[in-house]
């Protein structure tokens, strides 16, 4: 026989579990602000705006970009932290694994104020070098091995996509290579002028520069090859190891304690919108390609990408930023 305080219990918690579930149908019920903690016209920036149109389209309210970027990304990052947990607020910020590993501080804790949602998709990084300097990814981890500290390389600054996907391939490969920290875009300059070895950087920068020929593209950092460049070997077919694999992808994520229906049908609706053709098309012009995945599945993957970022951080020697 069922207590009295045990029934009550299990009243209650049904209760809770009919009003979660009608909070998520009746969601959203106003517009939602989308905090996207870095300029305009980035990948994640462009990739938000195409799919929360539709997503907005389908539900019936509009999803408001709103660009604050600063800090890397920490302080827009830090209002949806600080948001009520509703689901009319959330964070597209592709960096934010490795922000937590890279800054000594932060004004918030990753894997307990943000529930992760669901991946956009990914950016394939590539191994790109001006024609005729490496015969193949192979000459260039032989001369790196030949002469420790010889061969050098260029990033978009510390912290960067540019910069975590080399280390990684060289941690990885057991290889010393300088690295040569730019603002923005002045790393591929050097790298095309020829006075910075290599680069390993976002396909949706490279595409136009391997297609014209004025770079090489060595290899991908994925587990499998990029449709935009089926001819390029992944690094693993390139004969490194899976462990220099680095995903740069663009991910939604929300305040924690976020009712999970609700997330769950944020994570369903931006789904629907991806599978959308003129969508996808779109998305496949800058380079992004689909990473389907569960919340739960997102959610172990997400937890995962900290702890490698702050594995490498340690391996790689990077100083933590203040």
């Amino acid at each position: 026989m069922i207590s009295i305080s045990r029934q009550i219990i299990l009243t209650v918690s049904l209760g809770l579990a009919v009003v979660a579930s009608a909070r998520a149908q009746d969601w959203p019920t106003r517009n939602v602000s989308v905090v996207i903690p870095l300029p305009p016209g980035v990948a994640s920036d462009i990739t938000a705006r195409v799919v929360f149109e539709e997503v907005g389209r389908r539900v019936g309210q509009t999803f408001v970009i709103e660009n604050r970027p600063g800090a890397g990304g920490v302080i827009g990052a830090n209002v949806v932290a600080k948001a009520p947990p509703d689901g009319h607020t959330a964070l597209v910020y592709g960096a934010l694994a490795s922000a937590t590993a890279l800054y000594a501080r932060l004004p918030f804790d990753t894997l307990n104020d943000f529930a992760p949602v669901v991946p956009f998709g990914q950016q394939p990084l590539a191994v790109v070098a001006v024609p005729g300097r490496f015969k193949d990814l192979g000459d260039l981890v032989a001369q790196a091995k030949a002469k420790p500290g010889a061969l050098n390389y260029g990033s978009a600054g510390v912290g960067s996509a540019s910069h975590f996907g080399a280390e990684r391939l060289i941690t990885s490969a057991g290889l010393r290579v300088q690295h040569i920290p730019f603002k923005g875009g002045e790393y591929f300059t050097e790298v095309i002028a020829g006075r910075v070895d290599f680069t390993v950087g976002p396909l949706a920068t490279l595409i136009n520069f391997i297609r014209d020929r004025k770079v090489v593209a060595l290899a991908v950092s994925a587990k499998q090859r990029s449709v935009l460049l089926p001819e390029v070997p992944t690094l693993i077919e390139a004969g490194i190891s899976s462990d220099a694999i680095y995903p740069f992808y663009s991910p939604v994520f929300v305040p924690a304690k976020t009712p999970r229906p609700v997330i769950e049908k944020l994570h369903d609706e931006v789904t629907r919108a991806l599978a959308v053709p003129p969508v996808q098309e779109r998305l496949l012009k800058i380079g992004m390609e689909p990473m389907p995945m569960s919340v739960a599945e997102f959610e172990t993957f997400f937890r995962e990408d900290v702890a490698a970022n702050q594995a490498l951080v340690q391996a790689a020697g990077i100083p933590k930023q203040e």
